[in-house]
């Protein structure tokens, strides 16, 4: 397993890190052991955020006493200088630390710099001129907004989802961020479960050597398959370079990643899943999406009320409301025997 430094910031970890925010879903302790099982098998950086309910807590807990063995990063969602300061106290004291490595404006809609009025970016170089942060970094969603951060020079690090089915323009993202020496952390990897071969996944990753993968860890079956690439990491080869070709063309064109950031709909449709409905379907068979369960989460779609609420939110700028319709119909049409899944 290659090591990564994070650009200017000089954190240099494994290709292979733990993203926190499914362990939220967790016991504690289930929780608490997965992140020590994690560091125990190689894993130094861990991501977390103000927004994932107690994960900061777990990780806290985790690494007690161990602080300095361990790169820790968290976000916040804060939208002025007081709620900044108030999530920082939060986090430093959920994490059991006087200092974070990296702290990132969470799921930003703009690039935060000194003079823009909101206080926000000024809040974070005051914050780490008192020493409770290491590094200034920004995670988001639409590309315009990443890429003017890296172009910025304000921000050591930026986050952003990073797949094989990435397209050339966010492939050109992670050159320039190497090329302006700003550390890269891949979040989706796995392109909020769509992808389900991790050889492909994590090959795909060892191609760039700035990109640091952060995967989302719930379960210790999918621990023990992340840890097992530390001594034997999977290279590009001619057949996983063919099986991604594929993928990319199976899944070109617009689908829901299953962020959940359109959440909460007033119609009670569970967005991140029925409006990926389709490919759920034929990429992890299972009669459970078929349950009567599902039957009358997805018949919730008969009641979408238009708002439009979900695309404003969108971070990939999908029509929602027509994305989930269309899934509909296909599911209907697999319920009645019109269309068969494997």
């Amino acid at each position: 397993m290659r090591t990564v430094t994070l650009g200017s910031t000089g954190i240099t970890v494994p290709q292979n890190a733990f993203g926190a925010l499914p362990i939220q879903r967790d016991s504690r302790e289930t929780a608490v052991q997965l992140l020590r099982e994690a560091y125990k098998g190689g894993m130094t950086f861990f991501d977390t955020a103000r927004a994932y309910s107690d994960s900061e807590e777990k990780v806290g807990e985790a690494f007690d006493g161990m602080r300095e063995k361990v790169f820790i990063a968290t976000k916040t969602k804060a939208k002025t200088p007081e709620e900044f300061k108030k999530d920082l106290a939060t986090s430093l004291r959920n994490l059991r630390t006087d200092y974070i490595d990296i702290y990132q404006f969470h799921c930003a809609d703009q690039v935060f710099a000194p003079g823009d009025g909101t206080g926000l970016y000024e809040a974070m170089l005051e914050a780490k001129a008192a020493g409770k942060i290491r590094h200034i970094g920004i995670t988001a969603h639409k590309i315009k907004v990443a890429e003017d951060a890296v172009s910025s020079g304000l921000y050591e690090t930026v986050q952003f989802p990073f797949s094989y089915l990435a397209s050339d323009r966010e492939i050109a993202l992670v050159r320039k961020c190497k090329e302006y020496n700003v550390g890269f952390i891949a979040m989706k990897g796995l392109a909020g479960g769509l992808i389900n071969h991790s050889d492909a996944a994590m090959a795909f990753m060892t191609e760039y050597d700035n990109v640091l993968p952060i995967w989302g860890i719930q379960r210790e079956s999918e621990l023990k398959e992340w840890l097992s690439y530390m001594d034997h990491t999977p290279e590009m080869s001619g057949a996983i370079a063919d099986y991604i070709e594929t993928e990319k063309k199976e899944l070109s064109g617009d689908f829901c990643r299953g962020c959940g950031y359109c959440m909460p709909c007033p119609a009670g449709i569970q967005i991140n899943q029925c409006a990926r409905m389709s490919l759920m379907l034929r990429r992890a068979p299972s009669k459970n999406w078929l349950s009567p369960y599902w039957q009358e989460e997805m018949k919730k779609i008969e009641g979408c009320i238009n708002c439009r609420a979900c695309t404003k939110k969108c971070p990939y700028e999908l029509s929602t409301p027509e994305l989930l319709k269309k899934n509909y119909e296909d599911y209907k049409r697999v319920l009645a025997g019109e269309v068969s899944v494997s």
